[in-house]
């Protein structure tokens, strides 16, 4: 088990598994390199702008929790950053592809997931995908979970468990307020209309009063 994640943290080990699968002759990680890796506007969500000092300090505190190693040598004009996450997980190659895009862009249905890991890792079908999850949420401390399927929506969605249950409790806490705030809302605005109805029912009988005075 993994120290509880915040969200610059898990973009930071999420762009690094990306780059070191989809690129691997520019890994490990400039700091530079890995600034871009988390601000790159396509495959993530939500875009983020992160500024150098961020990243840095976010770097230092994974390294403190061994998910992230700094690389030097004689080679090297500045020391570059590669990921231990998945080593300290003993992440399998098709559980590091799901873990990556849902560290990057949120929760997904299973047909999002297989699409967006092409680079990745090469899901043979829709129901390897579902081993895989099935896989990660089985474990003695599961990485992932299924979310309450979402109206009008064939598919369920799942996302990770890196920054602990609570952060989805009050995802779904607040998307139930949501839709009793809408549900409220459409109410409101239905006993307005009925309202509008009667208003106009009355001015309409009124006028006919008013006519019949000058027939």
């Amino acid at each position: 088990m993994i120290e509880k994640l915040d969200q610059t943290e898990i973009r930071i080990i999420g762009s690094l598994i990306e780059k070191e699968i989809a690129t691997p002759e520019y890994y490990p990680l400039t700091l530079n390199s890995l600034i871009n890796a988390c601000n790159q506007k396509s495959s993530r969500d939500p875009v983020v702008n992160y500024d150098e000092t961020i990243v840095e300090n976010a770097v230092n505190v994974l390294r403190e929790k061994r998910l992230v190693r700094r690389v030097t040598g004689d080679d090297m004009r500045v020391p570059k950053y590669r990921q231990t996450f998945t080593e300290e997980l003993n992440l399998l190659p098709d559980e590091t592809a799901v873990m990556c895009v849902l560290m990057l862009r949120g929760p997904q249905t299973p047909g999002e997931i297989k699409n967006r890991t092409g680079r990745l890792y090469n899901f043979a079908n829709l129901n390897s995908v579902n081993d895989t999850i099935e896989k990660l949420s089985r474990r003695e401390f599961p990485l992932v979970k299924k979310l309450p399927r979402q109206a009008g929506m064939k598919e369920a969605r799942y996302a990770h468990l890196l920054s602990g249950e609570e952060i989805l409790d009050v995802s779904e806490v607040l998307s139930v307020e949501s839709k009793n705030e809408t549900a409220d809302r459409i109410q409101s605005l239905e006993e307005e209309l009925k309202n509008i109805h009667r208003e106009l029912n009355l001015l309409k009988e009124q006028f006919q009063k008013f006519r019949k005075q000058f027939e």
